[in-house]
């Protein structure tokens, strides 16, 4: 079986967020990047695949050089091979393109990314490689098993959860339970070096949206302790007003 996987360089949840430039640019100084999280259980699920069935894994990132890192680690945690392609990863339509451009010559049986990345949560991206593909593309996938060329696969609906069969090839976002997320070993860090990174340039699309200004969410207002039930249903109706 043949697997692209495709991840996120982003920032640590645990990382303190600031932008500069009149509130346009993200502040990358001092913040640690790692894999999308959603990714990282997409990853772990093409090893366990791999390993059920033989084949290969590739990882593919669309950034710029500082993203080589978390590729060295995707191949450390089981993956094959790497793809960089060598641009700014700030739309979807944009990143889902290269995608693309990169699957449709490579025939890969199954392609695999999480459900969203956790800096700009579009969401977007494996419905728009699926369309620009012309295959199957289903989120947020919670579990996958592949048998004779046939995915079947478990995702939660509004009440409950549905269970879907697809003819591969096939494009998944997935999220937890789908795999256990994987930590690579020491023999693993090592081979990571030898393995094959390959950097492409971004073929020419056009980038759909621009963003002008981020905010930070507003800071979290003092707690009130309330141990009576009317005042709590007053602040809640006068002050809160959500009800």
């Amino acid at each position: 079986m043949k697997i692209l996987v495709c991840i996120t360089h982003v920032p640590d949840t645990t990382s303190r967020i600031a932008f500069t430039n009149n509130n346009s640019e993200f502040d990358n100084s001092g913040v640690q990047f790692v894999i999308g999280p959603y990714d990282d259980y997409a990853l772990a699920r093409a090893v366990e695949l791999k390993e059920q069935m033989g084949g290969s894994i590739t990882v593919l990132n669309v950034g710029e050089a500082v993203t080589e890192p978390t590729l060295r680690k995707a191949l450390a945690i089981g993956a094959d091979d790497a793809i960089r392609i060598n641009a700014r990863a700030d739309d979807s339509f944009f990143v889902a393109s290269q995608i693309a451009e990169v699957a449709k010559t490579e025939n890969y049986d199954l392609i695999l990314m999480g459900r969203e990345s956790i800096d700009f949560n579009g969401g977007m991206v494996h419905g728009m490689v699926g369309e620009l593909l012309g295959i199957p593309s289903l989120s947020p996938v919670m579990k996958l098993e592949v048998e004779n060329g046939v995915a079947t696969l478990a995702r939660e609906i509004e009440g409950g959860k549905e269970i879907l069969e697809a003819l591969l090839p096939l494009v998944v976002g997935c999220q937890e339970p789908i795999a256990e997320w994987k930590i690579p070993n020491m023999r693993g860090i090592m081979t990571a070096r030898s393995k094959p990174l390959k950097v492409i340039e971004a073929t020419t699309h056009s980038v759909a949206t621009k963003t002008t200004s981020y905010d930070l969410p507003p800071e979290k207002g003092a707690i009130k302790m309330v141990d009576d039930m009317k005042e709590l249903a007053r602040l809640l109706k006068e002050e809160a007003k959500i009800l």
